[in-house]
């Protein structure tokens, strides 16, 4: 069973999304041609402090993901992201460089300059990785 979480339950705040995050995921989301999809909201090893955000269109649900509905939005977050994901917020943010996607996150303890790559309670880098700055998919 895929667990899922709607306005009001008790696990509504696993994850959310800025209003102006919402607007630019709706329109992208809209464009996407996939019936039933979400911004789905990973994690992976890599970039210039050990973890990298990433994020993709997708219309699968698969097995221990965690589905919130905010804003009108569906975010999927696998299992094994979900613990360094918790109580995040998802944003759209525009500047001089152009815009995209970030994630606000109150479990990282530091980040890179480019805000795509993050570390948790001081931990270094996985071995061989961090050499870079990466961002996600979206």
């Amino acid at each position: 069973m895929i667990p899922t979480t709607t306005p009001g339950a008790a696990e509504a705040k696993v994850m959310t999304i800025s209003a102006f995050g919402a607007e630019k995921a709706q329109s992208i989301l809209a464009g996407s041609g996939k019936e039933n999809a979400g911004v789905r909201v990973f994690i992976k090893s890599g970039g210039c402090s050990g973890f990298q955000y990433g994020m993709a269109i997708d219309d699968r649900e698969l097995e221990g993901d965690t589905i919130v509905y905010d804003r009108g939005v569906k975010l999927v977050v696998d299992q094994a992201s979900l613990a360094l994901l918790r109580g995040s917020e998802v944003d759209f943010v525009e500047n001089l460089m152009g815009g995209g996607f970030s994630v606000n996150n109150p479990n990282a303890t530091s980040s890179c300059g480019c805000g795509h790559s993050f570390r948790t309670d001081g931990a270094n880098a996985p071995e061989g990785q961090g050499a870079s700055c990466g961002g996600g998919g979206l």
